[in-house]
């Protein structure tokens, strides 16, 4: 029996050194970060295609009661030739009971090269839903954003209203919501302004047949400091579990542009998933 326990060890010794040196080996010459790059491009894909399914068309979110959610965290620091730093944190926590769904987000970001600063960002948002009917539902948003390197540093909005679903078949499904709210928005000289706003969304889905469906998102944020619109036009295929595509024509608008850059930006997407 003492043979055979050395044996084993032995063996899963030897194991543990061939991997680190198969590990080593990829990251030396680039197997290693291309293989992280193929993980990036497959979810950043997924992602495109799920968030278009859009759970909540037909009705509220099921989530399980009670709290659940995730929290990812991020860091690299590089030394030597350059000498860098870049951390990342987010998380987002639901907790369902009954009627109501309550979601809170939050994300962290900073960077230095050299040793200087490139990117310090905060940012955290709740949303809170109560379903009253099946078409028909209440709901509250709350958003705050501290970036050190945009044209606002501080930007928050706090705003609450009606939703309802228009059309609500399993062919077709729209729903709208809006409401008034209040922003709060800082500069980088410091200069400050809270002001009334106003928040406006629709999500409009239709199924062509079982496999291509058609998906429209509107965003409307509005107030004294600038109005930005965001449009995303999707026509999505589902062949099978193992094929999907999703082909998408995103619009955004900003009304006070930075001087020297355009009004709107316009971006052709394509994502596809392929398994075999």
């Amino acid at each position: 029996m003492k043979t055979i326990l050395t044996m084993a060890s032995a063996s899963t010794l030897a194991l543990l050194i061939g991997t680190s040196a198969i590990y080593a080996q990829g990251t030396l010459v680039g197997t290693e970060a291309l293989d992280d790059r193929i993980d990036d491009i497959s979810e950043d894909a997924q992602d495109d295609l799920e968030e278009a399914r859009d759970d909540a068309r037909f009705g509220p979110e099921q989530f399980q009661p009670g709290w659940s959610g995730s929290v990812a965290m991020t860091y690299a620091g590089s030394s030597g030739n350059t000498e860098t730093q870049d951390l990342a944190l987010a998380g987002r926590l639901r907790y369902g009971q009954g009627q109501w769904t309550h979601t809170v987000g939050f994300g962290v970001e900073y960077g230095e090269d050299d040793g200087d600063e490139t990117k310090k960002e905060f940012f955290t948002v709740y949303d809170a839903n109560y379903s009253l009917t099946d078409r028909f539902y209440v709901f509250g948003l709350a958003r705050a954003q501290f970036d050190e390197y945009a044209a606002f540093e501080t930007d928050a909005f706090l705003g609450f209203g009606p939703g309802y679903r228009i059309i609500n078949t399993p062919q077709t499904a729209w729903r709208v919501q809006a409401g008034p709210g209040i922003r709060y928005v800082e500069d980088q000289l410091g200069e400050d302004d809270t002001e009334a706003a106003m928040i406006a969304s629709s999500r409009l889905y239709h199924a062509f047949n079982e496999t291509v469906y058609l998906t429209n998102d509107t965003d409307i944020l509005a107030s004294d400091a600038n109005t930005l619109v965001s449009n995303d036009l999707g026509l999505n295929f589902a062949m099978t579990d193992q094929l999907s595509t999703r082909v998408s024509y995103r619009t955004d608008y900003n009304d006070e542009a930075i001087e020297g850059t355009k009004k709107t930006d316009n971006r052709l997407g394509v994502s596809l998933v392929m398994g075999f």
